[in-house]
């Protein structure tokens, strides 16, 4: 005769089964529409790696106030004419909500940051015109914003043809710019520059060493490549999809040299 604790277990196992079938079924239904998918990860409902292999990992992990910021980033970008009739300080004010503001010291916060650009912007500026230079900018970002934050990432400053982004976690920011350098379909190349340490994280700026690094390494790489510090490439060690290169020693400018390495994405297969 089964014993009450068995009986448990065997329940336990067959919600588990079934919870995991709905799960199964629930990635299935999303990814059967493309534009679907891409909105619920571009705002944080689900989470990409969820959709790719539901059966190992969380449904989703970014909390309610960073969908809040995904949704208005993403709105900000695909259409600014209706987020214009709010008006900035509305838009700041819902930026600002979302962040409790803690009086005191600033506190460190290990943090991975990325800077990219556009290899020959200016040269493409000179010959097309402001207007197809700041259209071209304009496609730009309403393509990087779903890569960064589908990775967990957030813009910090849009710095003309370049971008300062923050991210939590290192792999997300090594799996992030090293796509950016890839696969922008623009007519220019995106070159990135990452960095990772400690540094004063608030809601709409990171401040620290570790910007001015990840800003220098930027101008060391060429169109289509990532240069990552050799901070960033020992706290992704393992991490698959991606190929660091030998490391180097880079004079940067106004900084103490730096060992960096190029990193690349891996054949897709």
């Amino acid at each position: 005769m089964a014993s009450a604790d068995d009986a448990r277990n065997t329940g336990a196992r067959a919600v588990a089964s079934l919870h995991q079938s709905i799960t199964e079924r629930l990635a299935r239904l999303i990814r059967s529409d493309e534009e679907w998918a891409a909105q619920a990860v571009d705002v944080g409902l689900v989470d990409r790696d969820w959709l790719a292999d539901p059966s190992g990992n969380p449904a989703r992990i970014a909390p309610p106030g960073e969908v809040m910021q995904r949704f208005l980033e993403r709105s900000a970008e695909q259409r600014p004419s209706v987020l214009s009739s709010l008006g900035l300080s509305a838009l700041q004010a819902m930026s600002l909500a979302r962040t409790e503001v803690t009086p005191g010291p600033a506190v460190l916060t290990p943090v991975t940051v990325v800077f990219t650009d556009l290899e020959g912007f200016t040269t493409f500026t000179a010959a097309e015109g402001d207007d197809a230079a700041a259209t071209m900018v304009g496609e730009h970002n309403r393509w990087v914003g779903p890569v960064v934050r589908s990775r967990g990432g957030h813009i910090v400053k849009r710095l003309g043809d370049g971008l300062m982004l923050s991210f939590p976690a290192p792999e997300a920011a090594v799996l992030a710019a090293v796509e950016l350098a890839a696969d922008d379909p623009g007519p220019l190349r995106v070159r990135a520059g990452l960095h990772h340490g400690q540094a004063v994280v608030t809601h709409d700026d990171v401040v620290g060493h570790v910007v001015n690094v990840a800003a220098r390494l930027t101008e060391q790489a060429k169109g289509g490549e990532a240069v990552a510090s050799v901070d960033v490439r020992d706290e992704v060690n393992g991490l698959r999809g991606v190929a660091f290169g030998r490391a180097r020693r880079y004079r940067l400018k106004g900084l103490e040299p730096i060992s960096a390495c190029r990193v690349r994405a891996l054949s897709r297969p």
